[in-house]
């Protein structure tokens, strides 16, 4: 349970509603029933309580990969059987979560959306009915699709509330441990849903989200290309981008984790080099990636000339940044105009990863997530090396759980 951060209550069961003041000001009277009937309807299922109190049956990617193929098909259903058992479970401990926040955050209409998205997928996904046949497991693939679209602004909604309750907020550091497992698990829960969607397809090197035959640096120039361009929309130009290392590598990996993480660390990497050097923007030193893969992990440097993070900043850069307004016109790494450009990608991976402050806690906790890190060093005056390490999913050391 997170610490005190304002007087009054704290922890414990939200309140059913929001204040009436808040409710009036922010949300029409008819939709403020209608949400508060539906919080009302569910929060207190025992449901939920014994799920929550059940422990998450986490996979390793290996066994993923290797329980996703088999001559008659029996895969599918044993994969939809397995979500069906295991996502109310992580659902319910989100829940647990949103009901642990303080009193003052968890009545904010925004954050009480959230909860309620969690809690109508909660009764969604346990209403649904025993997958015994191919017919119950395709019902099951609509239910699933339904679900990850409705959940795709989660990260921005969270942010949202959270920067709407900042002045509440004393410490945004007491909030690390709420967001980190938030976000992880919300991760964890569509790379789950999205294998098994995936092992509907035939593509080639791949088995449901697990690339056989991964090559980072592929990956690194798709996302190159991708941050270039919304640079060039911002800017008018982009920095050149030179990929170094282990070029060749090829190896088992599941792309979606990079997807979001990738992106983040380029576009910061080309605003920090664009506006440290705003006087010759036709004339800016390049960004170089460097890939290092062996039989343990994978690591990813990105290095800039954009002057580095200040001596100050250094540390907060991996912290969620919700109510220092001011830091983001101090460093790009803090937020930002050029956080909203990322609106303009079609991707919906990406989507998630922009804008509020968000961007580098999130990879960051994506990153230790997946059994790696996610560390800077600033040359103050010159530039910053970004270090991505990620656990190999079948390399000697033990891999990392979804």
């Amino acid at each position: 349970m997170l610490p005190r951060v304002l007087g009054g209550r704290r922890g414990g069961a939200l309140p059913l509603r929001p204040p009436a003041r808040a409710a009036a000001d922010q949300t029409p009277p008819d939709l403020a029933r209608e949400r508060s009937k539906a919080v009302t309807s569910f929060y207190h299922q025992p449901a939920i309580d014994i799920a929550a109190e059940k422990p998450s049956v986490r996979l390793t990617p290996t066994t993923m990969l290797y329980s996703g193929r088999s001559q008659d098909g029996s895969h599918i259903l044993k994969s939809a059987r397995y979500l069906q058992q295991e996502l109310p479970v992580r659902i319910a401990h989100r829940i647990k979560g949103f009901r642990s926040l303080p009193f003052i955050i968890g009545c904010n209409p925004t954050i009480l959306h959230v909860h309620e998205l969690y809690i109508r997928a909660f009764q969604k996904l346990s209403d649904f009915p025993p997958i015994q046949a191919r017919g119950d497991e395709a019902s099951y693939c609509s239910l699933l699709r339904q679900l990850l679209e409705d959940h795709k602004d989660v990260v921005t909604l969270l942010a949202e509330g959270l920067r709407e309750c900042r002045r509440h907020i004393q410490d945004e550091r007491l909030l690390r441990p709420f967001l980190d497992k938030t976000l992880t698990s919300r991760l964890g829960m569509r790379m789950l849903a999205a294998h098994h969607l995936a092992l509907h397809e035939d593509k080639p090197d791949f088995v449901g989200i697990i690339c056989t035959r991964l090559s980072p640096k592929k990956l690194i120039e798709k996302w190159v290309d991708f941050a270039r361009r919304l640079c060039e929309h911002q800017y008018g130009n982009a920095p050149r981008v030179r990929i170094n290392g282990h070029v060749a590598a090829r190896f088992p990996f599941i792309p979606l984790p990079l997807d979001y993480v990738l992106p983040e660390l380029l576009k910061n990497a080309m605003r920090a080099t664009m506006e440290s050097h705003l006087d010759t923007p036709y004339n800016v030193p390049d960004i170089v990636v460097t890939i290092a893969n062996n039989d343990i992990d994978l690591v990813i440097r990105i290095s800039d000339r954009g002057g580095g993070i200040p001596h100050d900043l250094l540390d907060k850069v991996t912290e969620y940044h919700f109510s220092t307004a001011e830091a983001s016109a101090q460093d790009p790494r803090l937020g930002g105009p050029f956080r909203n450009l990322l609106d303009l990608s079609n991707s919906g991976q990406a989507c998630p990863m922009h804008g509020f402050g968000f961007g580098l806690p999130t990879s960051r906790a994506y990153a230790e997530y997946l059994g790696g890190s996610l560390c800077l060093q600033s040359l103050q005056g010159v530039g910053t090396d970004v270090y991505l390490r990620l656990r190999h999913i079948d390399g000697k050391g033990e891999s990392f759980r979804i």
